[in-house]
């Protein structure tokens, strides 16, 4: 074995170590924190550092192609899938009132979810000719 393949082989087992870890602290997380979104960013950030950490020792430690490949498909549909899963859990929390609203910074939910109903006798009709709105007293 040459000095290179000892120190790459050292270099990715720290890697695994280390993601590893930070994924164990995200698991910590998520039994310990008191709400849903701080629960959903503790699943999704350490889990998906620590799953591309463990991804990269692994790489180091394999070295061949095929196997390269294979754990950058799997590192790709990881940042695809996992931010993407913990954005419709907080949503879906959010709009089912499993979260404290006063508790939010900003709520931009809040603005699309409470839209103003109109008004009986102002609500507008779409302009076939414009599609710009128009009055229901306009007349055709």
């Amino acid at each position: 074995m040459t000095v290179w393949v000892q120190v790459t082989d050292t270099a990715g087992a720290v890697l695994v170590f280390l993601g590893a870890a930070i994924c164990l602290l995200g698991v910590v997380g998520m039994l310990k924190l008191p709400d849903v979104l701080s629960r959903s960013h503790a699943a999704t950030k350490p889990q998906t550092l620590g799953l591309l950490l463990v991804l990269a020792g692994v790489a180091l430690r394999l070295r061949g192609g095929m196997d390269l490949a294979t754990l950058a498909l799997i590192g790709f549909f990881q940042l695809m899938t996992g931010p993407v899963a913990a954005h419709l859990v907080a949503r879906s929390a959010y709009r089912t009132g499993q979260i404290e609203r006063g508790e939010l910074l900003f709520d931009d939910l809040d603005a699309q979810l409470t839209e103003p109903e109109p008004e009986r006798g102002t609500e507008q009709r779409p302009d076939p000719g414009t599609g710009q709105g128009r009055s229901p007293e306009a007349g055709p």
